[in-house]
């Protein structure tokens, strides 16, 4: 079963409206989550509102380029000593 993507938005509205008195079940009923993934989204995200959670997203994706980056240039690193070392 493919995972959905939920928005700032529906989850910003999830974790407002159980701050609002709003019973688990229901809203995770109403957005179509698990009551684990509502735990796990207040966890991550309690207090931040729709700005803060995009600039986080990107923050989290541009992390993941530059990991895969260094990843890759350790890598090359890793090649061109052993091809230093050959010739030596």
């Amino acid at each position: 079963m493919p995972r959905k993507k939920r928005s700032e938005e529906q989850i910003v509205y999830a974790l407002r409206q159980v701050e609002n008195g709003a019973k688990i079940g229901d809203v995770c009923r109403e957005i179509g989550v698990s009551d684990v993934t509502f735990h796990r989204w207040r966890k991550q995200y309690a207090g931040l509102g729709i700005p803060e959670l995009r600039r986080l997203k990107l923050l989290e994706e541009e992390n993941g380029r530059l990991k895969q980056l260094v990843a890759d240039l350790s890598l090359d690193r890793h090649m061109l000593q052993d091809v230093i070392a050959k010739k030596i």
